[in-house]
């Protein structure tokens, strides 16, 4: 199935609704070059995916991941200089 939709000057294009909803497009787009044109995708939902680390995480953010591990590295600081190894 083709469209055919109007590029504005500014380069901007709208992916039809019914095609948004069907490949499930956000605010965000992957741009493929191809050698005939051009390829849409979806940007992939982190949260959904079903990758290994996803259970290792228990649904912590990057934020609380890093302030999680910067913590731990503050208390192993100060537990070697309590101990005379900084």
């Amino acid at each position: 199935m083709s469209e055919v939709v109007k590029i504005t000057k500014k380069g901007q294009a709208t992916i039809p609704k019914h095609l948004r909803e069907k490949f499930g497009f956000t605010d965000r787009a992957i741009v493929v070059e191809a050698e005939d044109g051009i390829i849409f995708k979806p940007v992939p939902d982190i949260s959904k995916e079903k990758g290994s680390l996803k259970d290792i995480f228990e649904g912590k953010t990057v934020k609380e991941l890093i302030d999680e591990v910067r913590r731990e590295d503050r208390e192993k600081e100060r537990s070697m200089k309590k101990y005379g190894g900084i």
